[in-house]
């Protein structure tokens, strides 16, 4: 850099400033000289901005503004092209024509792309050829050869080379690999691997089972090789069936109906196997299909007993003799040696015995009377089983329906009673009947009805057949009195149309009662005439209902008297918890002063006769006893109390519940029992209070003072 001023006298110094200065560029502050004192990189920084300037060499003041200029780094071909998303896999279809894209490719150059041909880039093939070919500007790999088979060779690999500088010498290379996969089309038919297959299977074998497997063999994979198998012709068509194994890609020949080893040996069969998806392209390759013949050969079996038909049904009268014969059924052994058979009747089919079968040619009689108004059907099962090998059994049901015969006569279909009202009139229906038959004829019933000779030309009653095989029961006259006669007896005799035809006679049962006049039935006994007319049976009940109530309240009245009239005075005989008063109080203890007067105990000299009772007054007449005499204030408590005892226990006079304010209950369940003194009013006053001197030290005094009492009392 050089300045424009004439220095003259001055010194000029030069300046630098900006990026890279002092680090990468550097000036000659004397000459103006710009140096690189580092190796530049224009893929790493392509351009630098700077600032010059010129100042006093001395002062440092600027002799002139300062310039601003650019360094460019001029790029050169130092970079490698590279593939970035290397390496690559591609797929094409096989047989696919000269020309078929398979995948393009991209390198990338970090030289310049603008400045000489550092970073033009082209693309060539070094491995891969003759199959594949790269376009050298655009990298799109193309098939090279047609008609490429996936079954001869599927995969290639195929090595891309991405020169710089135009492809020129002297450039920079990078290199990728790409693999192609030839995807599979149908091009190959299926082929079966022999032309002919042989089987064998037993003729008991079950329907359904798989006799034999064959295949045809693709060179395809996947649903390219799928391939239905169909029987195409042969003289088993009808007997077997072949399906197709989608896994394992063959044939599975099956029993479609059974096998006769005596009636057919062996079978020919054709099949064919045929390709699912059919590719278009190729279907001038040929047809997509083959065929092999399937040979069966048939094994004798021993084989059970075969009847003459899958069921029976039989016919029979239900007025049969027994042991005629109803049926027969027969059977065979189909085998070439022709076991003789034996019959049988599966007994749990027939609980009751009333079939019996001839071992030997099948005939089946009647072992029992039937009867078809008990069972119309009886399903039995009879058993065919081979004489030489008795494993070898049959069994077929034989249905036997009951014929009907005219054996049941004709009844009533219930139990009818008809009522006759003494207003009704004459001809009117009293009541109309109904007849059932057990047996069933062919055309139905149709039943007579007539009265007993002696009953035509009765007075009171006459009989009418209506339309409906029904018969209706009509009076004569009027003015029936249910109090001259109550009952009438009415014999029908109902005969069917049987042959020969059968007859029964069933008496109706015809009660006068009284009516209201529309014709309502109200009463049929004798003792309700007398009843006034103008009352029904609703009223009838409502009155017995009042009459009951109101005795049951005269009885609780009566009763709530009686208890309240007991006296309160307690017998010798009675016990005297069962007449406990409950105050529901608690006594006040020492202060309580109402309750027991305790001057009594502080005074005992101030007591010369009785003193009244506050509670309750008693109804017996209180003889007064003579007063204690005089004792001295130091008078014994224990000795007093005892002696107050004694006396309440002889004095029949005196009420036992002079305490039973305080003291009334102590409780259920107490281990020490009751300790009033309520039940000393029984006869026996021979109490033993010993046991209270095991209660413990609580109850010591207590036990000393009932001691002494018993001393004294024996004393």
């Amino acid at each position: 850099l050089h300045t424009d001023l004439d220095p003259g006298s001055k010194k000029i110094k030069y300046i630098l400033s900006g990026d890279g200065a002092g680090t990468i560029f550097q000036i000659n502050d004397v000459t103006g000289d710009i140096h690189a004192i580092k190796r530049l990189d224009r893929e790493e920084k392509a351009e630098y901005t700077l600032t010059a300037q010129a100042v006093d060499w001395e002062t440092n003041k600027p002799l002139e503004p300062p310039s601003e200029f650019i360094i460019k780094v001029q790029d050169i071909n130092d970079n490698a092209p590279e593939f970035l998303n290397g390496p690559y896999h591609a797929t094409v279809p096989e047989m696919s024509i000269l020309g078929t894209s398979v995948t393009n490719v991209t390198a990338t150059d970090a030289d310049d792309p603008v400045y000489g041909n550092s970073a033009k880039l082209v693309y060539s093939i070094l491995e891969g050829q003759p199959y594949f070919s790269i376009e050298p500007e655009t990298a799109v790999i193309k098939t090279a050869l047609p008609n490429m088979d996936r079954e001869a060779k599927e995969e290639y690999l195929v090595v891309i080379q991405a020169k710089d500088m135009g492809g020129h010498s002297g450039g920079l290379s990078g290199t990728t690999t790409l693999t192609v996969t030839l995807t599979d089309v149908n091009d190959n038919p299926p082929k079966f691997a022999q032309s002919l297959y042989h089987f064998s299977v037993p003729e008991d074998v079950v329907l359904g089972t798989a006799i034999g497997r064959v295949k045809a063999n693709d060179q395809d994979i996947g649903e390219n090789a799928q391939s239905s198998y169909d029987i195409i012709d042969g003289d088993g068509t009808a007997l077997f069936e072949i399906t197709s194994d989608a896994q394992a890609q063959d044939g599975i020949i099956r029993l479609r109906k059974p096998l006769d080893f005596e009636t057919k040996k062996s079978y020919t069969l054709k099949v064919e196997a045929a390709n699912v998806h059919i590719d278009p392209r190729f279907s001038g390759r040929g047809p997509f299909k083959d065929t092999a013949t399937v040979k069966i050969v048939v094994e004798d079996a021993d084989e059970p007993p075969v009847f003459s038909s899958p069921t029976y049904l039989l016919e029979v009268h239900e007025n049969a003799a027994l042991n005629s014969v109803i049926g027969q059924v027969t059977a065979r052994d189909p085998d070439i040696t022709s076991s003789p058979i034996r019959f049988s009747i599966d007994r749990h089919t027939d609980l009751e015995r009333q079939f019996n079968i001839n071992a030997d040619d099948g005939k089946i009689t009647l072992a029992t009377p039937l009867d078809r108004e008990l069972s119309v059907w009886h399903n039995i099962t009879i058993i065919a089983t081979e004489i030489r090998n008795h494993s070898q059994i049959s069994r077929v049901p034989v249905a036997i329906k009951v014929l009907d015969v005219n054996d049941n006569a004709p009844e009533f279909a219930s139990e009818y009673e008809a009522f006759l009202c003494e207003n009704g009139k004459p001809g009117q229906v009293i009541q109309t009947v109904s007849a059932m038959d057990k047996d069933d004829p062919k055309n139905g019933h149709y039943f007579l009805y007539s009265l007993l000779p002696e009953m035509i030309n009765n007075p009171n009653f006459t009989i009418k057949k209506n339309e409906d095989n029904s018969l209706s029961i009509l009076a004569k006259h009027n003015g029936f009195n249910r109090q001259k006669q109550e009952v009438y007896l009415l014999p029908i005799i109902i005969s069917d149309s049987g042959s020969p035809p059968l007859s029964s006679t069933s008496t109706l049962t015809i009660r006068v009662c009284g009516c209201s006049n529309d014709g309502v039935v109200q009463s049929c006994n004798v003792e309700a005439y007398v009843l006034p007319i103008g009352l029904s049976m609703g009223a009838l009940i409502a009155i017995l209902a009042c009459i009951i109530l109101l005795l049951v309240i005269v009885v609780l009245f009566v009763t709530l008297r009686r208890h309240k009239n007991e006296p309160l005075i307690i017998k010798d005989d009675e016990d005297v918890r069962e007449n406990i008063i409950r105050y529901d109080d608690e006594g006040g203890g020492e202060e309580d002063t109402e309750a027991f007067d305790i001057a009594t105990l502080q005074n005992p000299d101030g007591i010369n006769g009785f003193l009244p009772r506050k509670d309750i007054k008693p109804d017996l007449q209180f003889m007064p006893r003579q007063g204690l005499a005089p004792v001295p204030n130091g008078v014994d408590v224990d000795e007093f109390i005892n002696v107050r005892l004694h006396e309440a226990d002889n004095d029949p006079t005196a009420p036992p519940y002079d305490s039973i304010q305080i003291y009334g209950y102590e409780g259920r369940g107490s281990v020490a029992g009751s300790l009033s003194s309520l039940e000393s009013t029984t006869s026996d006053s021979d109490q033993n209070f010993d046991y209270l001197s095991d209660w413990g030290p609580r109850f010591k005094r207590l036990g000393e003072l009932y001691s002494v009492g018993e001393s004294d009392k024996e004393t």
